[in-house]
């Protein structure tokens, strides 16, 4: 896997945000429908709003199950990453200073992420001296080609020494 580990200072991940069910395999009907509802000129906005890592606009689940269980609930937030106040009317998880482990995806999207958030589990904690720590899981889409379907993605799971 393309792995690296960054340390972050403390940020927040401003944006809208939304409790949806957690689906595993194919696109979120709910994501999907919440993100289709942001205007375009707000996501511009947001874009502008960015000033730290992780880069771009962002998919940010919180408040994960534990398990991660199928169809339990999780908070979606579409937005980006900040170090600044957030402007009034904006969603805001406050994220302290931590440890990440930072997965690149290239591939047919959701297929390549969804396939490389399940080989951290399988694969990549057990073979490494990472757990999982408390936070959100955050994905930034660095590419995106609609006509073929693929993208290149960083995935960010919040990470401790074992």
């Amino acid at each position: 896997m393309d792995t690296r580990i960054a340390t972050l200072p403390a940020v927040r991940l401003i944006g809208h945000a939304v409790r949806v069910p957690l689906i595993h395999t194919g696109e979120n009907p709910h994501i999907a429908a919440h993100v289709a509802a942001i205007p375009a000129e707000e996501t511009r906005r947001l874009k502008d709003l960015n000033d730290t890592e992780p880069s771009g606009v962002l998919a940010v689940s919180d408040d994960l199950d534990p398990d991660r269980a199928e169809g339990s609930e999780l908070t979606y937030l579409h937005g980006v990453a900040t170090t600044a106040d957030p402007p009034a009317g904006l969603d805001v998880i406050e994220v302290p200073a931590g440890t990440w482990a930072v997965f690149r995806t290239e591939g047919p999207h959701p297929a390549a992420l969804q396939e490389a958030w399940a080989a951290t589990a399988t694969t990549w904690f057990p073979s490494q001296p990472w757990r999982l720590r408390p936070g959100p899981e955050i994905v930034a889409m660095l590419a995106f080609d609609a006509a073929a379907g693929t993208a290149t993605c960083e995935l960010w799971l919040p990470v401790e020494p074992a």
